[in-house]
């Protein structure tokens, strides 16, 4: 399986996310951003690249309403 995690998530974050089974992004749609966030090595800046990356594709964490997203979006491009 090809990983299709952000080109520039930190490599915390990336092992961290390997480690806990998620190598897609569509794989995350099925957790919440808070279980992501306890994750060791992932920081508030990994978890605004992977729900970017996940509102690029129509998709998001399993815990956010479709305008959170946009919202989101919005306030991480700043």
């Amino acid at each position: 399986m090809t990983s299709d995690l952000p080109a520039k998530l930190g490599n915390p974050a990336r092992q961290a996310l390997v480690a806990a089974g998620y190598e897609r992004l569509e794989q995350l749609t099925s957790v919440t951003e808070s279980e992501i966030g306890k994750l060791d090595g992932m920081g508030p800046k990994g978890l605004g690249q992977l729900r970017n990356a996940l509102a690029a594709r129509g998709q998001s964490f399993a815990d956010a309403a479709p305008d959170d997203d946009y919202n989101q979006i919005r306030r991480d491009d700043r």
